[in-house]
């Protein structure tokens, strides 16, 4: 999840402190931050942290040790939205063809994106494997490149996206040859045992764009690079999977099976891996965790055991999920969901009562999960308008 809590200048500050201090205390293995992006001028959202020097490094030095306070680990998403930029930022948006987002109502949100020139490729590669370098030096224990959702390297995999007809766009390994090179930067910059792992798509959930067995193929081939992780997630901001927006899961499904919306695809993509594979999506129940990694007999004869599941909105609501797991206590977690006609819009508002959460833990308070979805939308949409105009500011003293 993206906490879009930066101080002035895109930094971490106390809020992201005390919001991870409290995860690393909640008792999980390993904690992933949201989105850190790789360029000032390519941000998700105008709450977002950038880390593409050394200028700050001391207020990520403080976020690793708050991260890591209980011993667990703590890694970096690393990333760059591509397309997925808004028009409000005031900032040129990149993509691999200049194809803009079709979201129905939503799109002169967003920024209409150039195609990247050469150039701005390679100097994309580097500026992943300069924030990795610069997550290892801050105290993080790894990165995790980010692949999936519909941000840039995304969409280079999305022939919906990228049509481009050089190395870099066709087939699939040429749309895939952008995450190889991005991993051999990373590495190239990172100690031996500084973790790297890759999120990626299940599928893309787009007729025509990046489907299940592309995602198959594509982690067959990462098998051959020095990969600690790979997780399993789904959708984009045109497709919002990741919120269980996609699609109506069937009748016929339980309703178990129904919530970890990714583990079908993941126990396939699984059977062909032979680094660790972690699946995350919709997971609010320990059952439903447990379900994810089955390994009786039959599924470990079948290679297709899942070996970690990513937990994110009900972490949100329960800091300490884990801890609680552990000594069996509150093995259902319920979460608010705006289930309107307008999915799209319906995504948003869930979204937005998630980040209330994050606020008020950063805040030191506790969750409140009675919101009114169309409030804590409003609320949201006001305080981004707020950290715009900063972003603005900040972007333009820079310039000046």
């Amino acid at each position: 999840m993206e906490e879009n809590l930066s101080d002035d200048g895109q930094v971490p500050g106390k809020a992201l402190y005390t919001l991870y201090r409290n995860w690393s205390n909640g008792g999980a293995g390993l904690l992933l931050t949201g989105n850190v992006m790789i360029s000032s001028d390519a941000m998700t959202g105008p709450g977002g942290v950038v880390l593409e020097d050394a200028q700050n490094l001391d207020y990520f030095r403080k976020w690793a040790a708050a991260g890591t306070c209980n011993g667990n680990h703590l890694w970096m998403q690393i990333n760059h939205p591509g397309r997925q930029v808004y028009e409000a930022m005031g900032e040129q948006a990149l993509a691999p063809s200049a194809i803009a987002l079709n979201i129905p109502g939503f799109s002169k949100l967003f920024a209409q994106p150039k195609a990247m020139t050469e150039e701005q490729i390679q100097d994309l590669i580097q500026r992943f494997a300069t924030t990795a370098a610069l997550a290892e030096q801050a105290g993080f224990t790894g990165v995790q490149i980010h692949a999936a959702h519909g941000y840039l390297l995304s969409q280079f995999l999305s022939p919906l996206v990228n049509q481009r007809d050089d190395q870099w766009g066709g087939s699939l390994e040429n749309r895939s040859r952008i995450i190889f090179e991005v991993i051999n930067s990373v590495r190239a910059k990172v100690s031996r045992d500084f973790c790297v792992s890759v999120k990626l798509n299940s599928a893309d959930f787009q007729k025509g764009g990046f489907a299940a067995e592309d995602a198959k193929w594509l982690v067959e081939q990462l098998n051959d690079y020095d990969l600690d992780l790979v997780e399993l997630s789904g959708g984009s901001y045109e497709s919002p999977a990741m919120s269980g927006n996609a699609s109506e899961p069937s009748s016929g499904d339980s309703t178990t099976r129904r919530e970890a919306y990714f583990v079908d695809f993941a126990r396939d993509i699984s059977a062909v891996a032979t680094m660790p594979i972690m699946v995350t999506g919709g997971i609010t129940k320990r059952a439903v965790a447990e379900l994810a990694l089955d390994v009786s007999d039959d599924n470990r004869e079948l290679g297709i055991a899942i070996d970690m599941v990513g937990i994110a909105r009900a972490m949100a609501y329960q800091p300490d999920l884990a801890n609680q797991w552990k000594r069996g206590q509150n093995l259902e977690i319920q979460l608010p969901m705006a289930n309107w006609k307008n999915k799209t819009l319906g995504a948003l508002a869930t979204m937005a009562i998630t980040k209330a959460q994050l606020s008020r833990m950063a805040a030191g308070k506790a969750p409140k999960p009675k919101m009114w979805p169309w409030l804590a939308l409003i609320v949201g949409q006001l305080k981004t308008k707020l950290r715009t105009k900063r972003y603005r500011a900040w972007r333009q003293s820079n310039r000046t």
